[in-house]
């Protein structure tokens, strides 16, 4: 027998770190009938900030959405001065996908997909090129080609974000977009654009990281997800991982370990946004548990 999905919702939030927060939250949801499932919670001592994530069954709970957002504003909110943000998950997020040439993280995200891994939605994928729109065809994906040239580049950007808003997207994931994506895009979506670097942070930017990181004869490769922002590849980090090489390893051998690392990133990053995991501070992420 399936196991049933729970209907829940989330908060996220963080303000100065004091006594009682957490027991002025709970307690809040208690009073309106919640029944919480998870509760995480950290203190940067050294910014005197308290970060929480709590989730509940929406079962029985009193408050609806815009009912929430009235009580809990002037109950707790206001009181410890605090920065918010609700997520109820009664339906699949539905997922954007942006590719190139390279096909590998596209399969990975798609195959999490299909085999009912990931409870999202996905009705688009947009590309710079044609490459990739066999692969869509075979998912039975819609497939958007996008040419960007320097001159056409903010007007292609405005026809994707038209897209996106017309299909409901809630998450644009960059599954090896080699294009810069500009401001408007960023700005229609902040916090909501998931990109996936093929070097371990800042290093090695460019189009052929392996090949410059084998002439380097680095010790390790990584990889990083993170939020996009209007700064190139310096968005809040969600995850990063490396694997060891060695001089025995060949450019065609550091392609294939990195992008093993560069798929297994990208999809820990995108499931942590899915479950509302993720609550970005200045330029950094607190990934929950």
């Amino acid at each position: 027998m399936a196991e049933r999905r729970a209907r829940t919702a989330t908060l996220l939030m963080h303000c100065p770190d004091r006594p009682g927060v957490v027991a002025a939250v709970t307690r809040f949801l208690a009073t309106h009938g919640a029944n919480i499932v998870d509760l995480d919670q950290h203190v940067d001592r050294a910014e005197g900030v308290f970060f929480m994530r709590v989730r509940w069954e929406l079962e029985g709970f009193a408050l609806d959405a815009e009912a929430f957002e009235a009580a809990f504003r002037s109950g707790i909110a206001d009181h410890f001065d605090a920065v918010w943000q609700l997520h109820h998950q009664d339906r699949p997020l539905r997922l954007a996908l942006f590719v190139s040439k390279m096909s590998h993280c596209l399969y990975d995200l798609l195959s999490r997909w299909q085999s009912g891994e990931w409870r999202v939605e996905i009705p688009l994928i947009i590309s710079n090129h044609e490459t990739l729109r066999p692969v869509a065809q075979q998912f039975g994906i819609p497939f958007h080609c996008f040419a960007i040239s320097p001159e056409n580049k903010a007007e292609q950007e405005a026809a994707e974000i038209e897209l996106l808003e017309r299909h409901g997207i809630d998450l644009v994931v960059l599954a090896r977009y080699m294009q810069i994506v500009g401001p408007a895009l960023i700005n229609a979506f902040p916090q909501r654009i998931i990109n996936i670097h093929h070097s371990f942070l800042p290093a090695f930017a460019g189009a052929r990281p392996y090949h410059a990181a084998h002439a380097r004869g680095v010790k390790i490769i990584g990889a990083t997800s993170h939020y996009v922002t209007e700064d190139l590849d310096a968005g809040p980090i969600i995850d990063q991982d490396v694997t060891r090489i060695t001089h025995r390893d060949s450019i065609k051998a550091l392609v294939r370990k990195g992008q093993d690392l560069e798929k297994l990133v990208l999809a820990r990053g995108v499931w942590a946004h899915l479950q509302r995991q993720t609550l970005v501070y200045r330029n950094r992420t607190i990934v929950f548990s």
